[in-house]
């Protein structure tokens, strides 16, 4: 009941602050979605500093008010206070905290106060929770928010209606508890700014189901210490799902995606979620051109890589550049064709397909999210593939998804498991496509899977278990045998079913057969004989 209640107040909130961007003339505009993050980011590190604190000093926690407490506090005794505090942790100056903010609207330009504010937090905790992009430079925490209205006589009081929806929020009750109930607040805080229009490199959210299968599918025993990679990471919904399946403890986050918005909504995620160890690792960049993670001049290689990569995308202006010698391994099945036309159709996800396989460490484990194409085409870059994820045995197998799973893109996808200790074979191939229910999604269909079903295709692949009509484990001979398909379907036994019968039923069934053939022949010759009558008839004029 606390998640379901905080879940449905979050969203007031997220509401509000959508309400106080279209007052001020920032509705739907591409500001509005850093504004909403970043104050939404603001309360949040400030609820998290006030519960640490308490945590710290528990006489807090029965104070009418710990900010005026910590008020009388020298600032010796406040720096140590920080010192004390969680290294992942936000460290807020008593001049940072919200109540500040709230206590000071009324003095001349608040809004330079209110941005001072953020820039300072950002700067006070750089090393913690900047971005890199690609080439090193740092993406720092917080924009000057009010700079985006344009009428600065309005800013001021733009910064007050923003704080005032903060004040009477608070995350305090939340952060005892796991927080995967933060996927259905995330993609309620994304959603408008996901739409297929949002440019060349357009984000979509991967339905939480995908997510939860294929965390559950890849971690399905105890592990520690160990390292998880998204090559086009988006927001980090895959990664956060493999994070909670893992522990936040026990594994370090890499990413690389070339999208800033991305980029930004994976550090907001990663603070929420309790991995801001992992920020220094989030890499805004061009994955396949120039990717970022290695060792030495080595690709770094990782336990475990998420992926739900673009499947389309223009990417002829730098395909010259990725066909060299010193890609030819990463890139062994080769690069698809430039289109003449449409090129932005150009399939993209083979390459990174390519890359993960690459970059995936001697016993690492994969699952990728790809067009179910892909898992039948009989030639060219994916057959390449096929063949060589048998041929070097690191196939864990195939669970392809019902239609429309993703509201989005009417692709159907299925989910490519790598597995590179797969050596034996018992490779599980599924089809889960009769699951589902579907449901209105605005202007779409959307497929949703009941909790039953997700347990159902997770327990059915873990435990290698057979299925009528449902899923098959075969060996890699197997495939080899049926030109590699990796469709469930091909599979399949085909069973005949036979019926008793009487010799009287027989007989009778048999008597009817003739009488309709008998009916059909009398036509056909009657037909016959009249094209040859109208052919009689036809003169030259």
């Amino acid at each position: 009941m606390v998640t379901q209640d905080f879940t449905a107040q979050t969203k007031q909130l997220i509401d509000n602050l959508k309400g106080v961007c279209t007052s001020y003339g920032l509705g739907n505009d591409g500001n509005e979605f850093k504004i909403i993050t970043q104050v939404f980011l603001y309360k949040f590190m400030n609820d998290k500093f006030a519960y640490e604190l308490k945590a710290l000093v528990p006489a807090l926690q029965e104070a009418e008010s710990w900010e005026k407490e910590i008020a009388d506090y020298t600032e010796e005794d406040y720096e140590m206070l920080l010192l004390r505090m969680n290294p992942d942790s936000a460290k807020l100056k008593r001049e940072h905290f919200l109540s500040t903010l709230f206590n000071r609207q009324d003095q001349e330009e608040f809004a330079k106060f209110f941005d001072d504010t953020l820039r300072d937090i950002a700067i006070f905790n750089n090393e913690i929770f900047s971005v890199k992009t690609g080439t090193g430079a740092k993406i720092t925490l917080f924009d000057e928010l009010s700079n985006y209205i344009t009428d600065s006589s309005q800013r001021d009081n733009f910064c007050k209606a923003l704080v005032n929806q903060l004040v009477n929020f608070n995350f305090d009750k939340i952060f005892d508890q796991k927080f995967d109930f933060f996927s259905t607040i995330f993609e309620y805080l994304i959603k408008d700014y996901n739409k297929d229009g949002g440019g060349k490199y357009a984000e979509y959210y991967t339905p939480h189901a995908v997510a939860k299968i294929m965390a559950s599918i890849l971690v399905d025993s105890p592990v520690s210490n160990v390292t998880c990679y998204d090559p086009s990471a988006g927001s980090g919904t895959l990664l956060m799902n493999l994070a909670h399946a893992i522990g936040e403890d026990r594994c370090t986050i890499y990413s690389q995606d070339i999208s800033q918005k991305s980029s930004s909504m994976l550090r907001l995620n990663l603070i929420l979620n309790n991995l801001v160890h992992s920020i220094q690792n989030i890499i805004q960049g061009n994955t396949l051109r120039n990717p970022y993670h290695k060792v030495g001049e080595k690709l770094m290689t990782f336990d475990y890589i998420v992926s739900n990569p673009p499947f389309k995308l223009d990417f002829s202006d730098y395909v010259e550049d990725l066909d060299t010698k010193q890609n030819s391994e990463r890139f062994f099945a080769g690069f698809p064709n430039v289109p003449n036309k449409d090129k932005d159709k150009m399939a993209i996800y083979p390459l990174f397909i390519q890359h993960i396989m690459y970059t995936l460490a001697p016993k690492g484990k994969a699952a990728i999210v790809v067009p179910t194409g892909f898992i039948t085409a009989q030639s060219g870059i994916e057959k390449r593939i096929r063949e060589r994820l048998v041929e070097q045995k690191m196939l864990r197998g195939v669970v392809s998804m019902p239609s429309n799973i993703f509201a989005t893109t009417g692709t159907n996808v299925s989910i490519l498991f790598i597995d590179k200790a797969n050596t034996k074979g018992d490779i599980v191939l599924m089809d889960a496509s009769k699951l589902g229910t579907t449901v209105k999604d605005g202007k779409n269909q959307k497929t949703l899977l009941s909790d039953d079903e997700e347990d159902l295709i997770i327990n059915t692949f873990n435990n290698h278990e057979p299925k009528e009509d449902f899923s098959v484990v075969v060996s890699y001979e197997q495939i080899k045998e049926k030109n590699y398909s990796f469709s469930a379907g091909q599979y399949f036994e085909v069973k005949i079913e036979y019926t008793d019968i009487t010799p009287e039923a027989f007989e009778e069934k048999m008597a009817g057969f003739k009488k309709n053939l008998n009916a059909l022949f009398a036509e056909s010759q009657a037909l016959e004989v009249e094209i040859k009558k109208q052919l009689g008839g036809l003169t030259y004029e």
